[in-house]
């Protein structure tokens, strides 16, 4: 039997923007905190008569709390997402998931890029050798997007130059600067999408692809509310 989960239902393939062209959708999802309490009983061979909202919490609460992560595998979400190309590669190191990337080679590139605002260019953090540090100067922020701009004016122009004389678009592409949209299905069990979350909401993570987290945390809160309750806690 399906599990019922209006809120869930109320917020599918509806789109939340994320920088300027950037965006996160929850397309479908199996599942909730009930599919986490029926896996988990019927490991036990334990049956579901007079099965209360209590009893339920009190075995997730269990559950996160002595590690057991099975149960919730079977809890699947599946989000629509846009993003820059370096967010991206980022993203798909968590390889407990399914992707289908958008394709270069079939298509044409949009002529969209993330440039970051202002209060996000920073200098090299000192200790943290993947780190941002502090942030520059409004002058050096401003000739730091100055450079974008042009440098992507240019390598706009020539990439949709040798579309339009038919270079092939697998070639036509591999100029094309990491700061490029890219988007992608991505389907995850919750278990592996709690692991992901407490990687990329860590505040040393990068600021770009925490903005992506913080959105599929509020959504994941949605389809299974005591599940991750209990695993923010």
């Amino acid at each position: 039997m399906k599990e019922i989960n209006l809120e869930a239902d109320q917020i599918l393939d509806k789109y939340f923007a994320v920088h300027d062209y950037g965006f996160v959708a929850l397309v479908d999802y199996m599942g909730g905190d009930e599919a986490i309490d029926r896996a988990a009983r019927t490991s036990a061979g334990k049956n579901f008569k007079d099965r209360t909202v209590i009893d339920r919490n009190k075995l997730l609460g269990r559950l996160t709390h002595d590690k057991h992560t099975s149960p919730f595998e079977m809890v699947e979400l599946k989000f629509h997402c846009a993003m820059p190309i370096f967010v991206a590669r980022q993203w798909i190191r968590h390889r407990t998931a399914n992707v289908n990337e958008y394709s270069g080679r079939y298509s044409k590139m949009p002529n969209m890029f993330y440039l970051p605002k202002p209060e996000n260019i920073c200098h090299q953090d000192k200790k943290n050798k993947q780190g941002r540090g502090e942030i520059v100067s409004p002058e050096n922020a401003f000739i730091f997007q100055s450079a974008l701009i042009e440098h992507r004016e240019n390598i706009s122009e020539l990439y949709n130059s040798m579309i339009a004389e038919d270079f092939s678009r697998e070639l036509a592409r591999i100029d094309l600067p990491l700061s490029t949209y890219t988007q992608w299905y991505w389907k995850i069990d919750l278990h592996n999408l709690f692991h992901f979350l407490k990687l990329r909401l860590e505040p040393a993570a990068q600021f770009e692809i925490r903005q992506y987290a913080q959105i599929m945390a509020a959504i994941s809160r949605i389809v299974a509310p005591q599940a991750y309750e209990n695993w923010d806690n």
